[in-house]
């Protein structure tokens, strides 16, 4: 379940509390009380006792006068199963469970009840909601929500009813507070699903603890930041969550950082505290629709501006510099000893036509929103400034952030500018870092937009490296040796140096350095030492026969003392890479316990864990993914060269990345894995060594990634036309051969087909076509070779779009206009009803004009119902169901 009958619990007609009671300090009566005389509906009690309560009381659920959309229920643990099941019979589809308590038996037995009825659940355990603009306050909160258009979603219900005191102060309005509680059936994925449609929410703020269904989060996040900001706090930043690990990668892939990793994915925003989320509520309320990079900061006092100043450098906010013709302007209008500079510094004793005329100079640099900070003077009162500066600050769209510095002495003032909708900070530090968090949110949006270069061919052979891994798993290895390792590396196309194992004899290793020839590197095999340097089994750069006999000897001697139980297998020999200019890098992989596979990139070497410089990110990659990821580590600006060092190739590191998200895809024995280092300068990149830990369990592979990667499974190819067509499900990177392919369709047909009247297709519209959440939608592409050798181009698409129940898919159809009537049509729409058949989705349905007479006997023809449009007389409604059986309850 989703959003299925949540209509039912945020928008009731009927409210029946459960519960409901007259006795001071309860929580029944203080739901009551909150929702009599406020809830725009129907409201009903039901209580034993019967008491005096203003509405009607019925004395049972079998006894309410109509089944409530709605029940709100407030009694003891063990009476919560028994009134879910009778609420459900009576025809309730909703219920919120202010109860704790519950035993684990019992919350089971509650969703066991609700089960047959698809009873949606909020809770238990939790305050409960309030939907403002019906009224609707089902919760022991101590305060009401002004209407509004931002939602607040958390597990907390101390922090639902602390930010209702907040913004009730502010003015600021909302149009849903919910407390998830224990979330034994809502969760977070089912609130975005259902608040990404809510007309009345423009922006979703949530305080999370935890994630129970991680692809399904990551997937209605993923579609619920497309449509408007999504901002989260997570608790739990802490060390506690760290674990043991036997490979760097699973040492420095925190829990916190993977979350990190994956809200930047979904495209939503992350702070910290609860300040912080303060502060989004602020900046989101009343500012969101600024686009600005830059920040110009005008103030009457020149400590406050340094201030905001070394705030935006520290969060890397850009001051934006002014022109000449900017100063100059400002010189005719301020005294001669203002700053000339951003901040723009006007003077303590400045009246209130100064910082007017001020503003209305610098709103003419478009691109920088401009913070206004003033700390109040006896030369003039902070309000009659305000009062002044409003017809211009609140002009839209907006581009003033509001600073009173102060409290008495600038309430008036910071109370006009609340009201007029314009943001406010109490310090500079806290206007800057809202207005970094904007900026953050933004990027984070064009990157989910960004499009991604043609991927390069990752050459995995997959049969042999699956033999390899099934060789290891049957001697009993959890670790492959070096040399295995290696192999494997290379067998999925990752550059590696030869290595030649040889028996723990030091004459041995001489002969295989002899072969492969100087300088060489030595290292020690045994499957109890997986960090090789810390027990002094790696020697590099030896330069002869003697060096390597003598080193080989040594290490076994300090191997021996260090480890006595070890088990020495030999020794790994391998060619001296040197190279000017490389840079020593780490790319690894692990298995997060909650969000599944994760790659690790940073700067590697024997001081990776020292160093702590690496970022992570949520498999499947692409080029663009993969640069993002490189991008959040320092040594990023080393791999762009300084002086006479020349940039690293990063389609070398591109490369690495990729093959290891496709590992991790396709082999779900891999547990961990680390290329350290990976040496990599202008001309590619190599590695040096590697880990790799698997298991029989089978802990990773694609169906544990939080994303649902590529489905090439569902690639097919067949004849048509005498030619070869293949059919697959569209990707990022066919945005531009999408373009090609719509702009070979005639008008008349983008109106048939999609209503759609316009010839050009914007890069956001086409990105929203070609990157798509594979969970729950699809796109399947016919293309073909082009006839001038140059690729394949696209010559038909159709798509569905899922409800997030899996319910009903809505299709849309396309081929190229000079290919119709050729069957292409009927190819394409049989390719999607055996996929969703397959997928579980219940029927497939459409909207057709009426005209589109081509369309509707196509649909005929494949058992689809044609029916008029029970809202447009120029359309047709179609449906065909897919499933046979009864509805899963």
């Amino acid at each position: 379940m989703t959003v299925r009958n949540l209509e039912a619990m945020f928008q009731p007609q009927r409210v029946a509390v459960v519960g409901a009671s007259d006795r001071p300090g309860s929580v029944g009566a203080t739901v009551w009380r909150n929702l009599l005389g406020h809830f725009q509906g129907e409201l009903m009690a039901v209580n034993p006792r019967r008491p005096e309560l203003g509405a009607p009381v019925a004395a049972s659920v079998a006894e309410l006068p109509a089944a409530p959309d709605l029940a709100v229920i407030c009694t003891p643990p063990a009476t919560v199963p028994g009134l879910i099941g009778e609420l459900g019979t009576r025809g309730c589809r909703a219920a919120v469970v202010i109860t704790a308590g519950l035993s684990r038996e019992q919350k089971q037995a509650m969703l066991q009840a609700a089960r047959p009825h698809t009873l949606r659940i909020l809770g238990p355990n939790c305050i409960g909601m309030l939907v403002p603009h019906l009224g609707l306050n089902a919760s022991f909160a101590h305060a009401n929500a002004a209407p509004g258009n931002i939602a607040f979603v958390s597990q907390s219900g101390a922090l639902v009813t602390a930010l209702l005191d907040w913004a009730g102060q502010r003015g600021i309005g909302f149009s849903h507070f919910v407390s998830l509680g224990e979330h034994a059936d809502v969760d977070f994925g089912d609130m975005l699903d259902y608040l990404a449609s809510d007309p009345r929410t423009r922006a979703i703020l949530m305080y999370v603890e935890s994630i129970s269904a991680p692809r399904k989060f990551m997937s209605a996040a993923r579609a619920a930041a497309r449509n408007k900001p999504v901002v989260l706090v997570k608790a739990g930043r802490s060390a506690q969550g760290a674990r043991a690990a036997s490979s760097h990668t699973g040492a420095l892939a925190g829990a916190d950082d993977v979350f990190d990793a994956a809200i930047s994915r979904a495209g939503m925003l992350r702070v910290h505290t609860l300040h912080q989320l303060f502060l989004a509520v602020e900046i989101l309320a009343r500012f969101r629709d600024n686009r600005s990079e830059r920040l110009l900061i005008l103030t009457n006092g020149g400590g406050a501006g340094v201030m905001a100043a070394d705030a935006a450098a520290h969060m890397g906010v850009e001051l934006a510099a002014l022109d000449e013709t900017l100063i100059q302007r400002l010189d005719a209008v301020l005294p001669g000893n203002w700053s000339r500079a951003n901040p723009v510094d006007i003077i303590g004793d400045a009246p209130a036509q100064r910082y007017v005329e001020a503003l209305r100079i610098l709103r003419e640099d478009r691109d920088s929103a401009i913070l206004l900070i003033q700390a109040p003077t006896a030369i003039v009162p902070s309000d009659e400034v305000a009062e002044a500066l409003l017809p211009l600050a609140s002009e839209r769209p907006p581009r003033v952030l509001g600073c009173w510095l102060g409290s008495g002495a600038v309430q008036t003032a910071r109370q006009r500018f609340r009201s007029a909708g314009i943001p406010d900070f109490a310090t500079p530090e806290e206007a800057v870092r809202a207005f970094s968090f904007l900026r953050q949110y933004h990027r984070h949006q064009a990157e989910l937009l960004e499009t991604p270069p043609a991927p390069p061919g990752i050459g995995l052979d997959l049969p042999a490296i699956q033999a390899l891994v099934r060789q290891a798993l049957a001697e009993g290895r959890e670790w492959l040796t070096e040399p295995q390792a290696k192999q494997l590396l290379a067998l999925a196309g990752i550059p590696v140096t030869p290595v030649r194992p040889v028996p723990p004899e030091p004459q041995a290793a001489v002969e295989a350095a002899e072969a492969l020839g100087y300088p060489v590197v030595l290292k020690i095999l045994s499957p109890d030492i997986t960090h090789k340097s810390d027990v002094g089994g790696v020697r590099l750069n030896l330069l002869d026969a003697e060096e390597v006999r003598s080193a080989a000897a040594a290490m076994l001697q300090r191997v021996a003392a260090a480890r006595p139980q070890a088990r020495l297998e030999g020794f790994a020999v391998q060619p001296m890479v040197q190279r000017r200019h490389a840079h020593e890098l780490i790319v690894g992989a692990t298995i997060d316990p909650l969000f599944g596979p994760v790659i690790l990139f940073g700067a590697g070497g024997t001081a990776v864990e020292v160093l702590g410089d690496r970022a992570v990110a949520l498999p499947p990659l692409n080029v663009t993914l993969a640069e993002a990821l490189i991008e959040r580590t320092r040594i990023a600006r080393l791999l762009r060269g300084w002086r006479d060092v020349p940039p690293a190739h990063r389609p070398s590191i591109h490369a690495a990345l990729l093959a290891v998200a496709q590992l991790l895809a396709d082999v779900p024995e891999i547990a961990e894995l680390d290329i350290n280092p990976l040496v990599v300068d202008a001309h590619g990149a190599v590695a040096l060594d590697a880990r790799v830990r698997v298991s029989a369990s089978r802990p990773g592979g694609a169906a544990r990634f939080a994303i649902r990667p590529y489905p090439q499974e569902l690639i097919e190819t067949l004849t048509w036309g005498g030619q070869p067509l293949t059919l697959r499900p569209i990707r990022p990177e066919d945005e531009a051969q999408h373009r090609a392919f719509l702009d070979q369709v005639d008008a008349e047909d983008l109106r048939l087909r999609l209503f759609y009247t316009r010839r050009s297709f914007e890069h956001t519209e086409l990105a929203r076509l070609t990157q798509i959440d594979y969970d729950r939608e699809m796109a399947f592409i016919a293309t073909r070779a082009r006839t001038d050798g140059g690729g394949e181009e696209t010559i038909g698409v159709v798509r569905a779009l899922c409800d997030p129940d899996n319910d009903s898919a809505e299709y849309g159809i396309l081929v190229r206009s000079d290919l119709k009537g050729r069957g292409l049509g009927r190819i394409l729409m049989d390719k999607l009803i055996r996929y969703l058949r397959a997928h579980g989705t219940r029927r497939i349905v459409g909207q057709v004009l009426r005209e589109n007479t081509a369309m509707l006997a196509l649909l005929a023809r494949l058992g689809f119902q044609v029916q008029p449009h029970p809202h447009d007389p120029d359309l047709r409604w179609v449906e065909l169901p897919l499933q046979t059986e009864p509805a899963a309850a």
